[in-house]
């Protein structure tokens, strides 16, 4: 480690994230039809200074200032005695200037015009933003799901990136509120990386075929291989069938939501029992609500490990309530008993204040048992 990194690591520092795909040689190249005017400039300077020098005996900063001042044609007039020859050669230089001028206007005027350079700019503040998230979404292709789902997120306050392939994708995230988008298929290199994945928590993959899905899902998992990510990613999709619910599975989805199984669900839900169904609609799916639920993994090194639940007294010191748990294997302890045995790897379902949660998940995470459970 060198100085400047100890000294950085001493006071803080810590260096910008930068994006997978910077966009610098597209954004060079919109600059380069300046390179002509500017080569331009620096000879005629050249050129300007050695003959005031050769003609009128100039001194060199002198033949330059009145170089720079001719060139640009400000009219600050001449700084010492000119000669006839040297009237001509300022008259000339003024005319070359004239001429350069005229190009680089040219050259500007064009570059606005086509607005490329414009849209590079914004691509490339926008990829450095993305790049900034951490444990992000990436939402895939924009559609009706997509805009509802961004809603709960943006109200969850969960950041997101939408990628879709259309060109009018600015628009659409100007009216949907999008903070954060790419313009790319979701599936290929360009949209990956750009996307910033390798920092994300999770994909959504929203679209409208399931071939784009799982295109979609096949991609995450072969990135999430070549980066040797050691947390997997969280791939959610939606499916218009049972029978590609299941496919989409298979091929490495966690979670699939299938819209009529769904709707058919909370139909049946509140049919059944309407008041519990409002009940999880007020806490579940409103913001701003006092309730909240959450899981949290228990470790290995957790101090709750092979404890039994009450020994963690969640309720007492965080008003939170375990009310489940799902263990390693899958299987799912509904309404769990305070004798019932923590297993390291398992999912604790917490329910209760967003604060109360973040305590609990702060015992949890504990290696051994917290000072303040021995007053509780």
């Amino acid at each position: 480690m060198t100085s400047i990194e100890k000294l950085k690591k001493f006071l803080g520092w810590r260096s910008t994230p930068k994006p997978h795909i910077t966009l610098n040689d597209e954004f060079y190249s919109h600059l380069s039809p300046f390179r002509f005017p500017l080569i331009l400039t620096v000879l005629i300077m050249l050129l300007g200074t050695i003959g005031y020098m050769v003609i009128d005996d100039f001194p060199l900063m002198d033949a330059i200032y009145q170089t720079g001042i001719t060139f640009t044609t400000v009219g600050f007039g001449e700084i010492r005695p000119i000669s006839d020859m040297g009237r001509i050669f300022t008259i000339t230089l003024i005319i070359f200037g004239f001429i350069v001028f005229s190009i680089a206007v040219g050259i500007i005027a064009e570059v606005v015009k086509k607005g490329d350079f414009q849209k590079t700019v914004k691509e490339r503040k926008m990829l450095y933003e993305i790049a900034r998230l951490k444990q992000h979404f990436v939402v895939c292709y924009h559609n009706e799901f997509t805009i509802q789902v961004t809603k709960q997120l943006r109200a969850n306050h969960i950041p997101f990136v939408v990628v879709d392939p259309r060109e009018d994708m600015e628009e659409i995230a100007k009216k949907y509120h999008y903070p954060y988008f790419v313009t790319a298929e979701a599936h290929t290199e360009e949209g990956i990386l750009k996307s910033h994945l390798s920092s994300a928590k999770g994909v959504i993959t929203l679209a409208d075929n399931v071939a784009d899905n799982i295109a979609t899902i096949a991609s995450a998992r072969l990135y999430e291989r070549e980066i040797g990510r050691k947390r997997k990613f969280l791939i959610i999709a939606n499916a218009k069938s049972n029978e590609d619910d299941q496919k989409l599975l298979k091929l490495g989805a966690d979670k699939v939501v299938t819209a009529t199984k769904l709707m058919a669900e909370r139909i049946n839900a509140m049919a059944a029992r309407p008041d519990m169904e409002n009940l999880l609609q007020e806490f579940l799916y409103k913001k701003d609500t006092p309730l909240d639920m959450e899981e949290a993994k228990v470790s290995k090194t957790s101090w709750l490990v092979l404890k039994k639940i009450k020994t963690a007294r969640f309720r007492d010191i965080a008003n939170v309530t375990i009310i489940g748990i799902r263990q390693k294997d899958g299987a799912f302890i509904p309404m769990p008993k305070g004798d019932t045995i923590i297993m390291p790897e398992s999912k604790l379902l917490l329910i209760g204040t967003e604060d109360g949660i973040r305590h609990a998940k702060k015992i949890i995470r504990k290696k051994e048992k917290p000072e303040e459970l021995k007053y509780v």
